[in-house]
């Protein structure tokens, strides 16, 4: 049976769309420096990861977060740590995790496995789908004690490959790409949820396969907006807006309302930050900075340890050391980083 979609363009929606297309236009037309733009993407890392993370009880916080990813230990537990090292990874690796038209099972399978990398109970339930009924609840004071409530049963886990395979089909059709990228993440966002394919890990997940499909559509090429970040800050209103689904026999109208101004507002304070930072629109005085995937790798390292070496590069890229000289050279002529110091002292710095 195909997958079927069920919505309605709401005067919300549309209102919404329109005032992300508009924000998102200043941001592309802006002259984002590469210093910058590598700001930008390191801000959203961590705070996706953060919130995503935490969204489903890990402990840290966003400062433990960053000290985490800057190679510094926190006090939290393994598990705590594991989780948000997994999403980081994942994170990280989106632009390698799948290609428009052609995401498979096995992808979705894989990002589930990164995420949950040495943190489910048993092993073997990383990166498979479930094999028992699970179930979404609460727990909630019933006279003198304590009981679960079901707020979500899923579908039967023998209905579980079935339903994944539908909905991935739908997702790798040509057609399914002419939506507004932001509508299908939303969809993609939900139909995860709603099948929850795994045992642990499913809105995270959901979450990742939500910004897997805005980088492929070029939505989020630059990887800068923090999505997941909007859902942290009301988990009630989050989960509420999750389950409007289910009572509206399928209906995502609703949910779509709620996923699209996440995403307006997201959208929004990305723009409000680039403004702050003064940048010029294509028409001022300097011309946009083009640089490489690789090359800005070289930019977010500098941000992140101060400065780079040959050495660090060529254990990043595993290249030779001419490789990398060619590549720091570049970016040096374009005024995107400087030499520092001469011999075995030398070193870069970002301009």
């Amino acid at each position: 049976m195909p997958f079927n979609l069920k919505y309605t363009i709401t005067e919300k929606i549309l209102n919404n769309l329109t005032l992300i297309a508009a924000a998102r236009e200043v941001i592309e037309q802006s002259h984002l420096v590469p210093k910058r733009e590598a700001k930008l993407r390191r801000r959203a890392l961590m705070r996706n990861t953060h919130s995503s993370t935490a969204i489903e009880g890990n402990k840290l916080t966003l400062e433990q977060v960053e000290a985490l990813a800057g190679g510094k230990d926190v006090l939290a537990t393994d598990k705590d740590k594991k989780e948000v090292l997994n999403y980081l990874e994942a994170l990280e690796k989106v632009p390698k995790l799948a290609k428009k038209g052609e995401i498979k099972v096995e992808g979705l399978l894989g990002i589930h496995r990164i995420i949950t990398k040495k943190v489910m109970e048993h092993s073997e339930n990383s990166g498979a789908f479930r094999d028992k009924q699970v179930f979404v609840g609460r727990r909630i004071i019933d006279g003198s004690g304590l009981k679960t409530e079901v707020e979500y049963m899923p579908p039967p886990s023998e209905k579980v490959p079935g339903l994944v395979k539908e909905f991935i089909d739908w997702l790798n059709l040509d057609k399914t790409w002419e939506l507004n990228p932001v509508l299908l993440a939303g969809v993609a966002h939900y139909e995860i949820a709603r099948i929850h394919p795994f045992i642990d890990g499913n809105g995270r997940t959901a979450r990742l396969l939500a910004t897997v499909i805005l980088y492929l559509s070029g939505f989020d090429h630059r990887r800068i907006f923090a999505l997941d970040d909007y859902y942290d800050r009301d988990r009630k209103a989050y989960y509420a807006a999750l389950k409007t689904v289910q009572t509206g026999s399928g209906d995502l109208t609703q949910w779509l309302e709620y996923f699209t101004s996440g995403v307006a507002v997201s959208v929004q304070e990305v723009k409000d930050t680039i403004l702050k930072m003064g940048t010029k629109g294509k028409r001022g005085m300097r011309e946009q900075v083009l640089i490489t995937a690789r090359q800005m790798q070289v930019v977010e390292y500098i941000n992140v340890h101060g400065k780079v070496t040959n050495r660090d590069l060529q254990e990043l890229f595993n290249i030779s050391a001419q490789a990398v000289h060619k590549e720091l050279s570049k970016l040096v002529e374009m005024k995107v980083i400087k030499p520092v110091g001469d011999g075995r002292s030398l070193h870069y710095i970002l301009v």
